[in-house]
């Protein structure tokens, strides 16, 4: 076969990709007018509805900055609640758009269930809290005790290599929903309860006398949790994907919800780039230029959003550690928009 008809054989192949991947989820989400977003069935700080069936937390407002990029309105959100064991099927199906629920960025998952991960918006790892009346200081005291679980996590296979890499015996307690985890812990069916150290401090928040309970120091494994999608739509990976990197390029550029509008104005060329002002980057991920500036306006950047749900003003008071911005120690780094 001739260079001239490869080519034109590999410019025909790669037209039919483009055009599939631009007639996807975008396009999809655009015409049923909103954005179908998979969470946590109750995670304190996180994804959690109140009495009127109101989402709110630091996954919720991930989605609900997606929406404010595509449809400059931070509502046009669906939120789906979802169990560990469900979540990846719901995705797979097309029952949701995106998962946005403290789900582990792994190699397995990323490269067998044909997902995609957009981007690590919070770092964590498993630990283990316990009844203060059982006066354990250390993970490594634990051996013969009994831990309560959740099926279809990470949690499960890091309990049992921690447990054998230290030649401790324990008795597993698992349960398909969070909320029996929850209940069998505080009734006392377990000794311990495993899970990722944020989820720890939100489940102690909800039990009858939190402090109760302590989280023990050890952190037993990495759990880059991210929001996921879909293979094979490579346009709404990179929405889902730089609008996450957008709150965080906006935190460390100070551009805020409450001064967006100001930066509009702004002769930074960086912050030009994010708002909107200058350039077309919108245009490269089927949106409009003000996409980022939308997000941030209507949610907040990566900090706002951080400090709403879970930080030191909160009632899970949890500090930014890992989670700060590269240039505060932290692992935070957005690719930069030019």
């Amino acid at each position: 076969m001739s260079k001239r008809i490869l080519a034109a054989a590999f410019g025909a192949a790669f037209a039919f990709v483009a055009t599939s991947a631009m007639a996807g989820t975008l396009d999809e989400v655009k015409k049923k007018g909103f954005v179908t977003c998979g969470v946590s069935q109750g995670l304190a700080g996180f994804s959690l509805p109140d009495d009127k069936g109101e989402w709110t937390g630091f996954d919720v407002d991930f989605c609900r900055s997606i929406a404010a990029a595509i449809f400059n309105d931070a509502k046009k959100v669906k939120f789906t609640p979802l169990s560990s064991q469900a979540r990846f099927t719901a995705l797979q199906s097309g029952e949701v758009d995106l998962l946005s629920r403290n789900t582990t960025w792994t190699m397995g998952r990323d490269t067998s269930l044909g997902l995609m991960f957009a981007g690590t918006t919070y770092y964590d790892g498993q630990g283990f809290m316990v009844k203060k009346s059982l006066n354990v200081k250390s993970a490594l005291e634990l051996s013969g005790a009994s831990v309560c679980t959740q099926t279809g996590t990470t949690t499960e296979q890091n309990l049992a290599d921690y447990f054998r890499s230290k030649n401790m015996k324990y008795e597993v307690v698992s349960f398909e929903k969070q909320a029996d985890v929850d209940k069998a812990y505080e009734s006392g069916r377990c000794d311990v309860y495993t899970t990722d150290q944020s989820g720890l401090y939100a489940v102690r928040l909800t039990l009858a006398n939190p402090d109760d309970h302590v989280i023990l120091p050890e952190i037993i494994s990495k759990e880059p949790l991210a929001l996921t999608v879909r293979q094979g739509d490579d346009v709404w990976f990179s929405v889902v994907k730089w609008v996450y990197f957008a709150t965080v390029n906006a935190e460390e550029l100070g551009v805020t919800s409450k001064n967006a509008d100001e930066m509009l104005k702004s002769t930074n060329p960086e912050i030009q780039r994010l708002v909107g002002a200058t350039d077309k980057f919108g245009e490269g991920i089927g949106l409009t230029n003000a996409w980022a500036y939308q997000a941030i306006k209507l949610v907040g950047n990566y900090g706002e959003i951080f400090e709403r749900n879970l930080g030191p003003s909160t009632r899970l008071k949890i500090a930014r550690g890992v989670n700060a911005l590269w240039k505060n120690g932290g692992l935070q780094y957005g690719p930069p928009i030019r």
